[in-house]
C-alpha cells in the first residue's frame, strides 16, 4: 500500500482528513477520558466567598468572589465522589482582574487544595479576561475527594468552575456562553428545561419595580412569577448595595399609588446605610405572604422565546445548580434595569451614546480600639489624599461613581472592578500614605461588590417622556406615577477627573429643580409598555424616557410605583384578554379606577369582587402625608399655606416648630408679598378666625391681616410670634351662614418683621 505522506497531494489529503475528523477524534478521546466538573457556586460551603451573579450575561456564569477587604476569606469547600482513579489535569476558569489595565501585583490570588494539598500553581495570576488556567496534574484515588478554594489576599479573587480530565493534553473548550452545550453536558442537565406556568404575569427583576409589579398584580388576582438573580430582593435598595430609597410616594393625581411601596421600603438614615436598615428579610416575607406569587430567588433570566410580536416564555438559570426553568406567561414585565428582556426579544430601545450616568460602589470604614494594618495595594489606583473627597462620617457615598462613557452593559464587570481599585487605592492613601497618622485604628468594614448602576438601555413605549414634558407640566390623560425627584444627572467631577480622565471615579450631580417635589409630575402609563412587543411591560429605570427625563424617574420609590401601575394594568389584560396598549386605548377608565384603590385591596382572580381589608391605609392628600401636623386632625376648617394664593417673594421652611401640613412660608416686611386664604362655612354660626404663628425672634409682632366676608372687611394687627410654642393666634370673630366664603389676606406692608404663613383655621364657637 503506498505511503500517503510521501506525496504532497497525499499529505494535503491527510491534513484535510485530520481537520475533518478532529472534533470526532477529540470526542472519542473524551469518551474514554474520565472527567470531573465543579461549578463553584454549587460548593457545599462557600466560607467567606460571595456568589456573584451580576455579569452572567457577559461572561456566561455565576462565580465565587473572595471579597475580604484585604483579609483572606475562609475557604469554600466541596466534596465529590471520584469513581475513576487516575492522573487528572486540573483547569480553573479565572483571570487576573487588574491585568486589563496592566496593573502589577495580581491581587486576586488563590489556591486550589485537593484532599488537603495545594496545587502548585497560584490561580488568578494569568489572562486579562476570563479563561482557563492550567493547574497541573494530580493523582486521584477512588472515593470521596475534598476540594477547597483557598484565598490568599482578600482582594476579590474569583473562580467560575474547575474541570479535571484524564485527557492530559486536551484543554477544555471556551465557556463564555450561558449554559453552553459543553457545560450542560458536564452538569448532566436535560436538553429541555422544566416548565412552570402559565402565569398571568412574569416579572423579571426583583428590585423595587419588580416587587411593586408582582405584589400589585397578585393582589389584583393575577398568578405571578417573580424572578430575581440574587438571594435577596430590593436591588439597589437591598443590603448588598445600600442606596436609601428616594422619591416621594402617596401623592399627586392618584395618592393611593405608593401604598404598596411603603410596605416594603427601607427607612435608612444614610446612604450607604447599615445592613439591618434595609430589612432584606422583611421584603422577602412580604412577597412570600402573597399566595399568587411564585418567588424564584437565585434565578437568572437569560433568554426568551417569542412568536411574532409576543413573548411566550423566559428561561431562568438556577445560579446555584445550573438547572434551567422555563417560565411560560401571557405577559411579561422587564424590571431588570438594563432592559435585558427587551433586548432578547427585539423591543425598540435606546441608549445615550455617551455621557451616561455611571455605576456606584459605596463603602464604609470605621474606627477600632487598636491599630489596624492594611496591605499595600500597588495594583489599585495610585491615589493620594488630594485625589478623592475625604469619606466623612465614615462613608464613601453615591459619588464614588465611574463608567460614564464606558459600555454600561458589556463592560459592567470592568466598571465595577475600576470602582474597587478606586476604593482600595483611597483607603491605601488613608492607611499607608499621607493619611496614615490620622487613621492608625481605621478599618474597612464594608465595600459593595454589587454595583449600583444608573443608566443603560431604555425600552421605548408609545410615549417617550422628555425633560420638556416634565418642566412644562405637559398633561397626559394617563399621567399617574408622581415623579418628585429633581432632574438629577451625574457627570465626572472636574477636580478629581484630572488624574484619571479616561475613567473618572468621582461624580457630581447637576439638578434641574423645576419638578414639583411635593405634588409630583404624573408620568404617563404609556411609558410602561413596549411600542413593538405586544405583551411586554417595563418598570424601573429602563422605561420609555429620554436620558434627561431619566434623571427624575430613576429613583427607587418612583420605580416601585411604576410597578404598582403595571401590576394593575396586567390584571386588566388578564380580565379583558387585551394588550397593554389596549388598556390605554379601550380600558383607561378602568385602570384609573384601580389606581384609586388602597394598596391592600385584593381579589382572588381578575374577575372576582374586590375586597378592601381593615388594614388599608387612609388615603393621603394630594401633597402626600404631611410631615407636620395633619390639617385633617384639627378642629374646624383648616386651609394650609399650600392651598393659599401666594404673591411676591416667599421663603419656605420646616425648622424647629410644630408646623401644619408640609412646612411654612415667610416673607420680608414691605416686600409686597401677600398670602390669600379662602375658607367656606359648613353651617351657620359664630366663627373664630385664627392664624398659625411661629416663636421666632425675627417674626413680626405687628402686621396687618385683612378679613373679608360677604360685603364686610376688617383689618387686624397680628403678633406672628404668638406664644412660646407658636400655635394659633386669634384674629377676628365673625358671623357666617352656611356656604359663606371668608377670605384672609396676610400682607407684608407695614410689618415690623417677617410675616409667617402656615395655616388659617376657622372654628365655630358658642356666643
Amino acid at each position: 500500500m503506498p505511503d500517503m505522506h510521501a506525496h504532497p497531494i497525499g499529505r494535503q489529503l491527510a491534513t484535510f482528513l485530520l481537520l475533518l475528523l478532529s472534533p470526532w477524534l477529540a470526542a472519542a478521546r473524551s469518551a474514554h477520558a474520565a472527567e470531573l466538573f465543579l461549578e463553584t457556586e454549587s460548593f457545599d460551603a462557600l466560607g467567606g466567598w460571595k456568589l456573584d451573579t451580576q455579569f452572567i450575561q457577559q461572561m456566561g456564569s455565576p462565580y465565587l468572589l473572595a471579597h475580604g477587604l484585604g483579609r483572606p476569606v475562609d475557604d469554600a469547600v466541596k466534596t465529590i465522589q471520584v469513581t475513576t482513579p487516575g492522573t487528572y489535569r486540573v483547569w480553573a476558569r479565572t483571570f487576573d482582574w487588574v491585568a486589563r489595565w496592566e496593573a502589577p501585583g495580581a491581587p486576586g490570588k488563590f489556591q486550589i487544595w485537593i484532599d488537603g494539598q495545594p496545587l502548585e500553581p497560584t490561580f488568578g495570576t494569568e489572562s486579562a479576561d476570563w479563561a482557563w488556567q492550567d493547574g497541573g496534574t494530580v493523582q486521584l484515588d477512588a472515593g470521596p475527594t475534598e476540594f477547597r478554594l483557598h484565598d490568599l489576599t482578600g482582594f476579590d479573587g474569583r473562580c467560575d468552575c474547575i474541570y479535571l480530565t484524564t485527557e492530559l493534553d486536551q484543554p477544555p473548550p471556551p465557556a463564555d456562553e450561558i449554559l453552553s452545550q459543553w457545560r450542560r453536558q458536564q452538569l448532566g442537565l436535560p436538553e429541555e428545561p422544566a416548565e412552570r406556568g402559565p402565569y398571568d404575569l412574569v416579572v423579571v427583576g426583583g428590585g423595587y419595580a419588580g416587587m411593586g409589579s408582582a405584589i400589585s398584580a397578585a393582589r389584583m388576582g393575577c398568578r405571578v412569577a417573580l424572578i430575581q438573580d440574587r438571594g435577596v430582593l430590593g436591588g439597589n435598595g437591598s443590603s448588598e448595595v445600600r442606596v436609601w430609597a428616594m422619591g416621594n410616594i402617596r401623592r399627586g393625581k392618584y395618592p393611593r399609588i405608593g401604598e404598596i411601596v411603603e410596605e416594603f421600603a427601607d427607612s435608612a438614615t444614610k446612604s450607604p446605610g447599615r445592613y439591618e436598615e434595609f430589612e432584606d428579610e422583611k421584603k422577602e416575607r412580604i412577597v412570600r405572604a402573597e399566595p399568587q406569587i411564585d418567588l424564584w430567588l437565585n434565578h437568572h433570566a437569560f433568554d426568551a422565546k417569542t412568536e411574532g410580536k409576543r413573548i411566550l416564555s423566559v428561561d431562568a438559570l438556577n445560579t446555584k445548580t445550573g438547572q434551567v426553568t422555563r417560565m411560560i406567561g401571557d405577559r411579561f414585565v422587564d424590571c431588570t434595569g438594563h432592559g435585558w428582556l427587551g433586548q432578547w426579544v427585539g423591543a425598540d430601545s435606546d441608549m445615550a451614546p455617551d455621557g451616561r450616568m455611571g455605576m456606584s460602589n459605596m463603602w464604609r470604614w470605621d474606627e477600632t480600639d487598636s491599630p489596624q494594618e492594611f496591605p499595600e495595594t500597588p495594583w489599585a489606583l495610585d491615589l493620594n489624599m488630594e485625589d478623592f473627597p475625604y469619606p466623612r462620617d465614615h462613608h464613601g457615598q453615591w459619588f464614588w461613581e465611574s463608567g460614564f462613557d464606558k459600555d454600561a452593559v458589556g463592560s459592567a464587570e470592568s466598571i465595577r472592578d475600576w470602582n474597587l481599585r478606586a476604593v482600595f487605592g483611597a483607603f491605601n492613601a488613608m492607611k499607608n500614605r499621607e493619611g496614615a497618622d490620622d487613621h492608625r485604628t481605621a478599618i474597612l468594614t464594608w465595600v459593595a461588590y454589587v454595583g449600583g448602576p444608573r443608566e443603560s438601555n431604555r425600552l421605548l413605549g408609545d410615549v417617550i417622556l422628555t425633560q420638556e414634558d416634565i418642566v412644562n407640566k405637559r398633561d397626559f390623560p394617563d399621567g399617574c406615577v408622581p415623579s418628585t425627584w429633581s432632574i438629577d444627572l451625574h457627570y465626572p467631577k472636574e477636580q478629581y477627573a484630572q488624574k484619571y480622565p479616561q475613567n473618572p471615579f468621582i461624580s457630581k450631580a447637576v439638578h434641574d429643580q423645576r419638578v414639583d417635589r411635593m405634588y409630583g409630575y404624573p408620568v404617563p402609563y404609556r411609558c410602561f409598555y413596549s411600542r413593538n412587543i405586544d405583551n411586554l411591560f417595563m418598570a424601573g429605570r429602563n422605561v420609555s424616557v429620554t436620558h434627561e427625563a431619566l434623571g427624575t424617574v430613576r429613583v427607587m420609590k418612583t420605580c416601585g410605583m411604576m410597578g404598582e401601575v403595571v401590576g394593575k394594568a396586567a390584571s386588566i389584560c388578564a380580565l379583558r384578554d387585551c394588550t397593554p396598549r389596549e388598556v390605554y386605548q379601550d380600558h383607561l377608565d378602568e385602570l384609573l379606577e384601580l389606581l384609586e384603590l388602597p394598596g391592600k385591596a385584593r381579589r382572588s382572580t381578575p374577575s372576582a369582587p374586590i375586597v378592601i381589608g381593615e388594614d388599608a391605609l387612609p388615603k393621603a392628600p394630594a401633597y402626600g402625608i404631611p410631615s407636620g401636623v395633619d390639617p385633617r386632625s384639627l378642629d374646624g376648617v383648616v386651609v394650609d399655606d399650600r392651598e393659599a394664593d401666594l404673591q411676591g417673594s416667599w421663603g419656605s421652611g420646616t425648622r424647629d416648630i410644630n408646623y401644619i401640613g408640609w412646612g411654612y412660608r415667610y416673607a420680608s416686611p414691605n416686600s409686597g408679598a401677600t398670602a390669600t386664604f379662602v375658607l367656606t362655612a359648613k353651617e351657620p354660626g359664630t366663627y373664630q378666625i385664627r392664624l398659625r404663628a411661629a416663636p421666632f425672634d425675627n417674626r413680626a409682632t405687628k402686621a396687618n391681616v385683612e378679613v373679608r366676608w360677604n360685603d364686610r372687611a376688617t383689618t387686624h394687627a397680628v403678633n406672628y410670634r404668638g406664644s412660646e410654642e407658636g400655635e394659633f393666634v386669634d384674629v377676628a370673630t365673625v358671623e357666617l351662614n352656611s356656604g359663606d366664603e371668608l377670605t384672609v389676606v396676610q400682607r407684608s406692608a407695614g410689618a415690623n418683621g417677617l410675616i409667617h404663613a402656615d395655616a388659617v383655621q376657622m372654628v365655630k364657637i358658642d356666643r
